[in-house]
């Protein structure tokens, strides 16, 4: 018998140091700019500039929690966290997720309230302050893009400053109808439109989390075709117990029980599979346990009767 692994688990630790400076960039232009677009949106009346400076909010915390996440995940593995601490920015991606859909269902009751009894909303500073939130929104989405490595937890603070850049052409487009003499409630109609599409990218984050944290195999991996690669190698009888997980994002483990034919070579086999595993599936953390196959007896005992 022979157990094989490839790499330790340390050896994919993720997110570096420039993913935090970077995530500290597009945290402070959101912090800076949230400050100005609270103050604009309350000698304005627009609700539309006011959700965006809340969605700015949670965008602050999207990126702190996600600054914090890829600082822990940063550490090796040690102690009974033999996979190392990589998994918490999964758990930072989908209070990200959920915190979007709370937002949009606070932005979608203040919407509909005031279309009821929409304020008087002065479009021309909407405008201006829409206009300037969309720059810092594409300056933050740009640093964070440069991230070395985008896992889900950069995701989760990806998608909140992309739904806080459709809240500033929301805002934008609501502020220029107003100005023309539109309605009112344009605004509350711009709000209610955001929320929807924070709600989207809410459940798309949630949806991916969930999958790591339930060690589904990853999307693109299909552990039938990986099975039927293996058995189909030479020597190999029997291919069962064949899990692939991903830890982490861009962290892909499989495990399997792998048959060979007596008297063949354990170690060879598993190097042969590894190699595949590697090359063709792109997974390099392999836990393989290779046993030889069982020899039928050459005589069987018949049991006593009578």
């Amino acid at each position: 018998m022979d157990d094989g692994h490839s790499h330790a688990g340390h050896a994919h630790a993720p997110s570096g140091s420039a993913d935090r400076r970077w995530l500290t960039v597009a945290l402070a232009l959101i912090v800076s700019f949230m400050v100005v677009e609270v103050v604009a949106g309350l000698l304005a009346g627009s609700l539309a500039l006011l959700s965006d400076a809340a969605h700015m909010l949670t965008d602050a915390g999207a990126i702190g929690l996600a600054l914090a996440a890829a600082a822990l995940a940063a550490r090796p593995a040690r102690g009974a966290y033999t996979f190392g601490f990589g998994r918490v920015e999964i758990l930072s991606a989908q209070i990200n997720g959920a915190t979007l859909f709370v937002l949009a269902g606070v932005i979608a009751f203040e919407g509909i309230r005031r279309l009821g009894a929409p304020p008087d909303v002065d479009g021309p500073i909407v405008i201006v302050v829409g206009v300037l939130g969309a720059g810092v929104n594409v300056a933050a989405f740009w640093a964070l893009s440069r991230s070395e490595r985008q896992s889900l937890n950069i995701a989760g603070a990806r998608a909140h400053v992309l739904a806080d850049l459709y809240g500033s052409i929301a805002a934008i487009s609501a502020g220029t109808a107003i100005a023309a003499g539109g309605p009112a409630q344009v605004d509350a109609i711009a709000a209610m439109t955001v929320a929807v599409l924070m709600v989207r990218s809410g459940w798309s984050l949630l949806r991916s989390s969930a999958r790591v944290l339930l060690e589904a195999a990853p999307h693109g991996t299909d552990p039938d075709e990986i099975g039927r690669t293996l058995a189909a190698m030479p020597g190999i009888v029997e291919i069962h117990d064949l899990h692939v997980w991903e830890v982490t994002s861009g962290f892909v483990a499989i495990a399997a029980h792998v048959v060979v034919a007596p008297g063949d070579d354990c170690h060879l086999r598993r190097r042969e599979l590894q190699t595949v595993l590697h090359e063709r599936f792109d997974i390099h953390h392999t836990t393989l346990q290779v046993d030889h196959e069982s020899p039928q007896p050459l005589v069987q005992i018949q049991p006593r009767t009578g």
